[in-house]
């Protein structure tokens, strides 16, 4: 079968999928159909206003002019011309503003549910898709999928209407004429049914380029120190220069589309004019017309070609924002994080066992973590070491459940984390990861976030004991000093005190600490260690270090290599084996 057959046969079942869609697009603006039935109202009054102009027209040429009576017309006319554009003012102004309106609730509405979905998207699908592609889905996707539900709706129904006004006029003018345009109809049909199919499959294009121009750019301007230091401006820019081309080129085609379709639309309705024009010639040369009767019906034919040259062109942003929806929906029907079961403890003892636990990120690229058996009693610190890549970070990750084990089972308290209510899972544990991540307000919010009914007090110790009023009591605004974008305004260090404070603040029986106190320096190091040694002997805590000296009085250290445990024991235990722990101390101290 070759591609035009193909095509031919995948066209239909584009059709059904893209009303589908269009149909779930207009259920957002359901709610607020009053509203617009107010612009419809408008639409009707503009489309009106040309039927109204062209039965003036009617009635001034054959009253005022042709059978040279009703003088009295002359009189009128100007009051009649203030009204009709008296009446197009208003029913433009309600057919716009009305449905702009419902389509800023409908933008409003879209990006709520698509922003409160990525929040509980699983973690594996943050892994596979940019941060840019979701951010792109949640600005320029919206905007198009407003275009279609609000935008390009007015002007097929403010047209359609038109169109069928004047259309109508045309039948009662001369019903003979009105079918000699008829001819063009299907021919337009035809043609307006495949600009939609190529408009849909360039628009998808559009929004996958505008996705790749999105994620160049928001990775380079995140990085833009390392892009300097290398001297990477050229690579970034040719990155850059690919996406930008190919969104410029598939907008292009878009255009190409869209403006060869209106020369070939009016070059129609030129032809259907000229064979109106031709019989009407005859019928005045043979007296069964007069031209007082022809001069309304142009007006009304010439007329319709404009509203059908607007819904041309509106067939752009609407197939548009069809793919758009398309893509909005693919994540809206896309899995969230699984919700667990019904257990929710006020708070655990924070017993936590890895029972024959193994996990893969991909079936390609093999196991991460192998059969992992570990028991970590309430209340006792275990520090997890190993080289990069050993699973150090993914053990400790199954824990909040930002992934499920591939086999075995973790529990807490003996019980498996998947019976845990999910909110209440993560409410007993608090994390300080390597990457520390802080929000672009204040020192104060920063610490509080996500916690609820914290008094002032709670809020300075949980800062004093992670040394954050050290630095904070020194800046004009103290606690209240904004951080900057991603905490850029403050110092590593500083940055890590606040997302320590944040944890401590939450009191949680487990805390895990992912190479806690890496950005901090030597005095700082010491002084966070010991709130930490002080802290964590009411709480069970998971420990993932590269430093070891931070690590020698854990209750238990675990040693892992390519996704196992290779060695498990205290610190002195271990040294004396010889084995990875204490070849690992031996390169770091001997440095």
């Amino acid at each position: 079968m070759n591609d035009a057959a193909t095509g031919a046969a995948a066209a239909p079942e584009g059709v059904q999928r893209a009303r589908k869609i269009y149909a779930r697009l207009l259920r957002y603006a359901w709610p607020y159909r009053a509203m617009y039935l107010v612009g419809v109202v408008g639409m009707v009054l503009y489309a009106g206003s040309d039927l109204i102009t062209v039965f003036f027209t009617k009635t001034y040429l054959h009253d005022a002019l042709a059978l040279q009576q009703h003088q009295s017309v002359l009189r009128w006319l100007p009051l009649g011309v203030l009204l009709i554009f008296l009446s197009r003012g208003v029913g433009d102004y309600l057919a716009n503003y009305f449905p702009f309106w419902v389509g800023r609730q409908v933008v409003k509405a879209i990006r709520g549910e698509l922003f409160a979905h990525y929040l509980q998207l699983p973690t594996a699908q943050y892994d596979r898709e940019s941060s840019a592609v979701k951010l792109n889905r949640l600005t320029y996707n919206a905007e198009m999928v407003a275009a279609a539900t609000t935008d390009s709706l007015t002007v097929m129904i403010r047209d359609s209407l038109a169109i069928m006004f004047n259309v109508g006029a045309l039948f009662y003018l001369n019903w003979r004429l009105a079918l000699c345009l008829m001819v063009a109809a299907p021919v337009i049909a035809w043609l307006v049914r495949n600009v939609n199919i190529r408009f849909r499959r360039y628009s998808t294009r559009i929004q996958n380029s505008m996705g790749d121009v999105t994620r160049v750019s928001k990775e380079a301007l995140e990085a833009h120190r390392v892009v300097k230091v290398f001297n990477a401006q050229e690579h970034i820019l040719r990155l850059f220069d690919q996406a930008n081309e190919l969104n410029r080129h598939t907008n292009v085609r878009l255009i190409s589309a869209r403006s060869i379709s209106n020369p070939i639309v009016q070059m129609l309705a030129a032809l259907g004019l000229a064979a109106v024009l031709l019989i009407a010639n005859r019928e005045i040369a043979a007296g069964t017309m007069t031209v007082a009767d022809l001069i309304p019906f142009i007006i009304a034919a010439m007329l319709v070609s404009q509203p059908l040259r607007r819904i041309l062109n509106v067939a752009g942003p609407l197939q548009q924002g069809i793919a758009a929806g398309a893509s909005v929906f693919a994540v809206l029907d896309g899995p969230s994080e699984p919700q667990g079961g019904s257990y929710a403890p006020r708070r655990v003892r924070g017993e936590v066992e890895f029972r024959d636990v193994s996990f893969e990120y991909a079936t390609e690229n093999g196991a991460v973590l192998r059969q992992v058996n570990l028991t970590v009693p309430a209340g006792s610190t275990l520090a997890i070491v190993g080289r990069s890549g050993s699973g150090k970070s993914t053990l400790v990750s199954l824990l909040p459940r930002f992934y499920d084990p591939t086999s075995g089972v973790v529990l807490i308290d003996g019980v498996d984390i998947r019976d845990y209510r999910l909110a209440d899972l993560r409410r007993q544990m608090s994390l300080v990861s390597q990457e520390v991540v802080l929000f672009n307000e204040s020192i104060r919010n920063n610490i509080v976030f996500g916690a609820s009914d914290i008094g002032e007090q709670q809020l300075l110790a949980a800062a004093s004991a992670a040394y954050v009023m050290e630095f904070a009591e020194q800046l004009p605004q103290g606690l209240d000093t904004m951080v900057g974008d991603r905490g850029v305004l403050l110092s590593g260090g500083q940055r890590q005190r606040i997302a320590i404070a944040r944890a401590l603040l939450r009191d949680t029986p487990i805390l895990i600490l992912d190479e806690a106190t890496s950005s901090l320096d030597t005095a700082a190091e010491r002084h966070i260690q010991d709130a930490l040694d002080r802290l964590v002997k009411s709480r069970t805590t998971l420990v993932i270090a590269h430093r070891l000296s931070t690590i020698e009085s854990a209750d238990r250290i675990l040693v892992m290599s390519d996704g196992g445990v290779v060695e498990s024991g205290a610190h002195a235990e271990l040294l004396e084996q010889h084995g990875v722990y204490a070849e690992l101390h031996r390169l770091q101290f001997s440095a």
